[in-house]
């Protein structure tokens, strides 16, 4: 993502498939913690229809990894993204975590809107903006709101729309592996060869900084790239045919594995791997001490 004068953001983007760890290691909170410092994290639950117990489990989740400055930020409604109360809640944030739920409810409720405003300026000032299932699919330019998981992909079953623009030629799909989403990305990399597909599993996340990627956690991520596609049926075919597609090129990482946006080929990162290693080494030291 580019701010408004056109220059390269700074800050980091996270991006968790959902069902991510909040009990036992939570690897990618302890990343969200890291990265996060001593700042404030607004939790933003606009993704649910009924939000209650969503910041609870945060709270709880994030308060023995160092955060206790967190607060909730959820709207019903667009206008009350303008309310001077709604607002006041990300004065002096240093990040913003999207919980799941529907990520149209994401983009269709702050989009364009003051908070949303808040959320670039949060970014491009080096924040961090983390989102977890619906949280990590709103980051996109093109939103993969909807299709069919566990079959080949169908010619008409697929709904996309525009997203917060966080993560610009990029469409996340998660819980990947777990719900068989595989037929929709690819669907949706036919629609938009462009643009690359990304799937991501429960538990895993992608940590993005500039035009690299690095994965984190206990799964999967998978790398649809459709520029090299020589021939599909996505735009000839009728609604209810499978999608055929050729030469589309598939990319499979796990953790510690990165990838290079620009480039469209994974990439060595080994600067993070290195630092959570050592921070892991010293967690387990200090647990192990009398009384610890």
């Amino acid at each position: 993502m580019r701010d408004g004068e056109g220059t390269q953001a700074t800050g980091t983007l996270i991006a968790i498939g959902g069902h991510e760890d909040k009990e036992g290691r939570r690897t990618i909170l302890r990343e969200v913690a890291r990265l996060l410092g001593k700042g404030r994290l607004v939790v933003a639950t606009v993704a649910s229809h009924e939000p209650e117990g969503y910041f609870d489990g945060y709270k709880r989740a994030f308060a023995d990894l160092g955060v206790t400055d967190l607060v909730e930020l959820y709207v019903k409604e667009r206008a009350q993204t303008a309310l001077p109360e709604t607002l006041r809640l990300m004065e002096g944030a240093r990040g913003v975590f999207f919980s799941g739920g529907d990520q149209l409810r994401i983009s269709s409720t702050l989009g364009d809107t003051p908070v949303a405003r808040r959320v670039m300026e949060i970014f491009a000032a080096g924040g961090l903006i983390a989102g977890t299932s619906a949280g990590a699919a709103a980051m996109s330019d093109t939103m993969l709101v909807k299709g069919s998981n566990a079959e080949s992909h169908r010619i008409g079953d697929l709904h996309m729309a525009p997203g917060l623009g966080l993560l610009p030629n990029v469409i996340v799909d998660q819980h990947f592996a777990e719900r068989g989403r595989i037929g929709r990305l690819l669907g949706a990399v036919a629609q938009n060869p462009r643009e690359l597909g990304v799937g991501i599993d429960e538990d895993t996340a992608i940590v993005v900084r500039g035009d690299r990627f690095e994965v984190i956690g206990a799964g999967g991520v998978y790398v649809v790239d459709g520029a090299g596609v020589t021939h599909s049926n996505i735009a000839e075919a009728a609604p209810q045919r499978a999608l055929s597609m050729f030469d589309v090129r598939l990319h499979v990482l796990g953790d510690g594995d990165s990838f290079d946006l620009a480039r469209r080929r994974p990439a060595d990162m080994p600067e993070m791997r290195e630092t959570r290693a050592l921070e892991a080494d010293a967690a387990g030291e200090r647990g192990a001490q009398p009384g610890g």
